[in-house]
């Protein structure tokens, strides 16, 4: 199949070239986020490989359709930028990637949390420029402490099986479905109102919908525990930011760190240091000495793009050999947490 990939990096290119030798597909690389204006890059191509901040409302997906673009191949997880009903009124066809290494997340989310409970990163800086004082590092153990995981799919889980056995927390856990292996494990599912009045830290990994978007705002931030920290690498606008902003103004919010943001499309996955940022309210996160941020780099193993690769490319196939592919999307699906 003919393929237009999308908001390409070079290490799409080495990953998606080193498993397509078992697929055939002829791949052309664009750097080019898709949205409406840049479908025209995509006439002739019965194919796009898009990811997580390509924009595929109706107008995109009209685009794509009128210049013969049947297929949409998703190379994650979620799909919360794509437009699904217009997808289905058009006859585009649209498959994802359902999980590639949940490991590879949950293991960076716990990176986060370490590395902002102990101060890493300002001990790394202070070291660099010769400073080896230890005023202001002091952290905290993580055993004994309660933890609360919002969310306990393939990566939520990881995270609390990892915080409850790895590090001797007590684990608080909230989904409309409940893990038994989690509760065997000594997890503890309670309402999301209990998990944001008794947790220490907070770590988010559900899915982005109507009725979780900003999950995180000044009330739930009012009703959490003084000083909580607060860990997403699900979806940026799970959170607040101006309340987020505002609880770290009055100490509600002890620390945040965030590989995600609900305005990351204007930002993440480009090399803007030599650019004026307009966004006053992230500019505003960075000035904060207990706020870390990453720009949506959870995902980014071997073996995760790997994964990424080799799935997106088999569900091209199935689709140009017209079989039923498990990792279709319809426009009633449950969104995903990542």
């Amino acid at each position: 199949m003919r393929v237009a990939m999308f908001s390409a990096k070079a290490y799409d290119r080495r990953f998606f070239d080193a498993a397509n030798g078992a697929f055939g597909h002829r791949i052309d690389y664009f750097e080019a986020r898709l949205d409406a204006s840049s479908a025209p890059l995509a006439v002739g191509y019965p194919a796009v490989c898009v990811f997580v901040n390509d924009r595929l409302d109706a107008a995109t997906l009209e685009a794509l359709a009128t210049g013969g673009t049947r297929t949409v191949a998703l190379r994650c997880a979620g799909f919360n930028n794509v437009d699904l009903a217009a997808a289905q009124r058009l006859g585009v066809t649209v498959v994802r990637v359902p999980a590639y290494s949940p490991e590879a997340v949950a293991e960076f989310t716990l990176g986060l949390l370490l590395a902002l409970d102990r101060n890493i990163p300002r001990a790394y800086a202070r070291v660099r420029e010769n400073n080896f004082a230890l005023d202001g590092l002091i952290g905290r153990n993580l055993a004994g402490r309660t933890a609360g995981v919002v969310g306990t799919g393939r990566i939520g889980a990881l995270v609390a099986r990892m915080l409850r056995l790895g590090f001797g927390c007590e684990v608080l856990a909230s989904d409309v479905v409940q893990d038994p292996a989690l509760i065997a494990a000594g997890v503890r599912y309670v309402p999301v109102k209990t998990l944001l009045r008794e947790a220490e830290l907070i770590s988010l990994h559900c899915p982005l919908t109507p009725e979780t978007r900003h999950l995180i705002d000044d009330a739930a931030i009012a009703a959490a525990k003084p000083g909580v920290l607060i860990i997403n690498t699900s979806r940026g606008a799970l959170i607040d930011t101006t309340a987020l902003i505002a609880g770290l103004k009055s100490r509600q919010v002890g620390g945040v760190a965030l590989d995600v943001y609900e305005q990351e499309a204007d930002l993440f996955f480009e090399d803007l240091s030599n650019e004026i940022i307009q966004d006053d309210l992230f500019q505003r996160l960075l000035t904060f000495p207990n706020v870390l941020v990453t720009g949506h780099q959870a995902f980014l193993t071997e073996e995760a793009l790997t994964a990424i690769a080799e799935t997106t490319l088999g569900n091209l196939a199935d689709v140009e050999a017209g079989r039923p592919s498990a990792h279709a999307v319809s426009a009633d699906a449950v969104r995903p947490s990542h």
